[in-house]
């Protein structure tokens, strides 16, 4: 199972998703997604049947798995159920991304000696792989719905592609999306519950923009109410720019090269590039860079400014940018506004908070609502 494929194959691969975002077909099962509350909702009605004290990371990770499983595959796990029970497959796509992150910290030989032997996070890695491919093998088998996974289908059904193929582009589907949205929204959730002032006027706006509506997200995204909550997309990219879901990414080298520094770069060197302290620099974001100010991103006439990629790596830049930036944005606005509207977060006194490697945070975010 591939978490990147060659170069030839990832433009052909990025070219035919673009294409699929885009088709009316899929706006429409979006759409009727959201018109029959299908999309899984991370708000109230679960929250207020729990104890007053919570695993808020724990929620949005299963909140955003339930969401990319309906988009990609049409499939509701029912993660976000009142038990909490545990989720076979999430918790094997958890195991995935730890152990092919370990893969990089440890030589070569060594991971290989442990797969060959089937002995330590390599066994651990099988057997999670055994249950995502089981997990996709049915999804894709049963797949009648028009969801993402399926135009897919039927457009390597044309070029002869076999399953494993559409299995390594579901995975990847999947992966893109569940863990940086969990990620992104409980580093938002944190730091506007430790900055009263900030979480004041996202309230403000709300009130002003949806008057006596109520802050319903399936309301929200149908009438696209949250295009018109200027500071509150303000915060979440300021949130982002400070804790990105992606915290370094790397390359390697295909052919010998001069950096723009003047560094040369050999055949087959590593280059690895670290986005979380790129966000951090007072070159770029100025001298209150490790500050949290959502003003820096509305412009003189009220909108939101047109930041350049490099100082806003998020969403990485060129022929690489996320395509599923807009459709991000738009949900973690949905799901921020509903929240915040009907739960006033306060964190959790003596709970530590602190990054970890996948930039979510390492004991969990246990505020009290």
């Amino acid at each position: 199972m591939g978490f990147s494929i060659p170069t030839q194959a990832w433009k052909s691969n990025r070219r035919k998703i673009h294409s699929l975002l885009t088709q009316s077909k899929f706006q429409l099962f979006l759409e009727n997604s959201k018109e029959g509350g299908q999309l899984p909702y991370s708000g109230s009605g679960l929250l207020s049947q729990q104890a007053t004290e919570y695993d808020l990371q724990d929620v949005l990770h299963r909140f955003s798995f339930n969401n990319m499983c309906l988009i990609v595959l049409g499939f509701d796990p029912q993660s976000l159920s009142f038990q909490f029970s545990k989720v076979a497959v999430k918790n094997a796509f958890n195991v995935l991304e730890e152990i092919v992150f370990i893969r990089h910290m440890v030589p070569r030989s060594i991971w290989k000696l442990q797969r060959w032997l089937q002995i330590g996070q390599e066994k651990r890695l099988t057997q999670a792989q055994i249950i995502v491919d089981q997990f996709l093998y049915e999804r894709n088998r049963c797949s009648e719905d028009d969801h993402l996974i399926t135009a897919y289908i039927e457009e390597e059904e044309k070029e002869q592609k076999g399953h494993k193929f559409v299995r390594d582009s579901a995975f990847s589907l999947l992966a893109a999306g569940r863990a940086t949205l969990s990620a992104t929204l409980t580093w938002f959730f944190w730091i506007v519950a430790t900055h009263p002032s900030v979480e004041a006027k996202i309230l403000e706006e709300i009130k002003a923009n949806l008057g006596s509506k109520e802050a319903d997200w399936r309301i929200l995204g149908i009438n696209n109410e949250v295009g018109k909550q200027v500071y509150l997309h303000a915060a979440i990219c300021e949130s982002l720019r400070l804790f990105l879901p992606i915290p370094y990414l790397h390359l390697c080298a295909t052919n010998p090269d001069i950096l723009p520094s003047g560094h040369p770069i050999n055949l087959n060197t590593k280059i690895f590039y670290y986005l979380y302290a790129m966000g951090r620099v007072e070159e770029t974001c100025g001298e209150d860079c490790l500050e949290f100010k959502p003003e820096r991103w509305i412009g003189e006439g009220g909108g939101i400014k047109n930041i350049p990629s490099y100082k806003f790596i998020t969403f990485s830049s060129g022929s690489s940018t996320s395509l599923g930036k807009d459709m991000g944005i738009i949900e973690m606005k949905m799901v921020a506004t509903s929240m915040i509207w009907n739960f006033h977060i306060k964190v959790l006194e003596g709970h530590p908070v602190s990054p970890s490697i996948f930039c979510c945070t390492s004991y969990g975010t246990k505020p009290q609502a």
